[in-house]
């Protein structure tokens, strides 16, 4: 018998559960309150564990047909721009099968998304907001608002794909403890002409500059033709709600300070493009599952969390992998979430907590910070890469 399934959000999340789901022979609605897919964000890195799922979802060629294969990631210390370290990839990260990507979020969205609209099982419905939950029985009805109207649905299960402020997540009622939470930085993000920029930043590579209360990464995208650029800085912005000042609104003389004692080729990089967009960054603290009865949690509204590991979506897609591989072997709905939660909670909340330990360690500075590089020098490219086989090689 078919089954069906009603996702909430058409993100990278949603769209590759959608495409996990329907090979698991469900018939997929997408609701997404978007009313387009959209040129939105800027890049981000797809990993190993990330690239494997996308490879078993059969997008992986059309995803790559967008991005970069990263070489290397480097570690630069900020101030005089000396290397501390330099990992080659090339198979020595994690899978060897899999690459590790760059990509325009944009673009790996596109591709994921004419992928589900390519399947018959799978409808994608935008200007559509999931607003009203009900259980009813063996089914799942929502109200789904689309402009001034509501209609209703319903299916076998629901899946919030709904991003940091969740509504699906509100059913869950897991009380006060899990308000978002500012975690005291503001991510800047840009990208920039490959032609502004020194060439030698265009090989495709991850860089990572290190220094006090801050950190920059760039790399390349669009066959090199453009350089992505996120600065992330301390800030000790407080507010009695979650509204940042800067949510989108880019404060570039506060960007300039931060980095005013860097080194002269770091002050070029964020020199090389005025179009700066500035974002908070928030997170929740780790919950003991992701699913309740026929209802589940996925992505950012399962796991949110800094970025400092590069694996939100990563995880989101990793999400979506193992939705697909438990529905392929069990048939109760209930069932079937209360194994995809078990295998994914553990391993979540642990990359949710080592991300924020990274953010610390990037931020260093005076004699810890000397430490942190002084050991980075020696442990090597080996030794480093080996303490990513657990995240990478999944």
């Amino acid at each position: 018998m078919s089954r069906r399934a009603i996702i909430a959000g058409a993100g990278i999340g949603g769209l590759a559960a959608a495409l996990a789901l329907s090979r698991a022979r469900f018939d997929v609605t997408l609701y997404e309150s978007a009313e387009a897919l959209e040129e939105f964000g800027a890049g981000l890195q797809l990993t190993p564990n990330a690239t494997h799922v996308l490879s078993d979802l059969g997008v992986l060629d059309r995803v790559e047909s967008f991005a970069l294969r990263t070489r290397a990631i480097i570690a630069i210390r900020g101030s005089d721009d000396a290397v501390l370290m330099r990992m080659p990839i090339n198979g020595a990260v994690g899978r060897g099968d899999t690459p590790y990507l760059t990509i325009h979020r944009a673009d790996l969205q596109r591709a994921l998304a004419e992928a589900a609209r390519r399947q018959p099982n799978v409808k994608l419905c935008f200007g559509s907001t999931v607003a009203e939950i009900e259980t009813n029985g063996d089914r799942i009805s929502v109200g789904v608002k689309q402009g001034a109207t509501t209609i209703h649905d319903s299916a076998d299960l629901l899946i919030g794909a709904d991003g940091l402020r969740s509504r699906v997540r509100e059913r869950f009622r897991f009380g006060k403890a899990d308000r978002l939470a500012f975690v005291g930085c503001v991510a800047f993000r840009a990208t920039a002409d490959s032609a502004r920029v020194d060439s030698g930043w265009t090989r495709p590579e991850v860089c990572l500059r290190l220094g006090s209360r801050a950190h920059l990464v760039h790399y390349p995208m669009r066959g090199g033709s453009i350089l992505n650029l996120v600065a992330v800085i301390e800030s000790t912005w407080h507010s009695a709600d979650d509204d940042h000042p800067w949510d989108g609104e880019a404060d570039r003389p506060t960007l300039d300070r931060a980095f005013s004692r860097w080194s002269k080729a770091t002050r070029d990089l964020l020199a090389a493009t005025s179009h700066w967009r500035a974002w908070p960054l928030y997170c929740r603290p780790p919950i003991a599952s992701f699913s309740i009865g026929r209802i589940a949690l996925l992505g950012d509204a399962a796991h949110p969390m800094v970025p400092f590991l590069a694996q939100g979506a990563a995880q989101a897609i990793e999400d979506a992998g193992v939705l697909g591989r438990v529905f392929s072997q069990i048939q109760s709905i209930p069932d079937g979430l209360v194994t995809y939660s078990r295998v994914r909670v553990g391993r979540v909340a642990r990359i949710q907590i080592e991300a924020k330990k990274h953010g610390r360690t990037y931020h260093l500075n005076g004699p810890m910070s000397f430490a942190r590089d002084a050991s980075m020098r020696l442990l090597g490219a080996g030794r480093l890469s080996s303490r990513y086989d657990w995240l990478y090689g999944a």
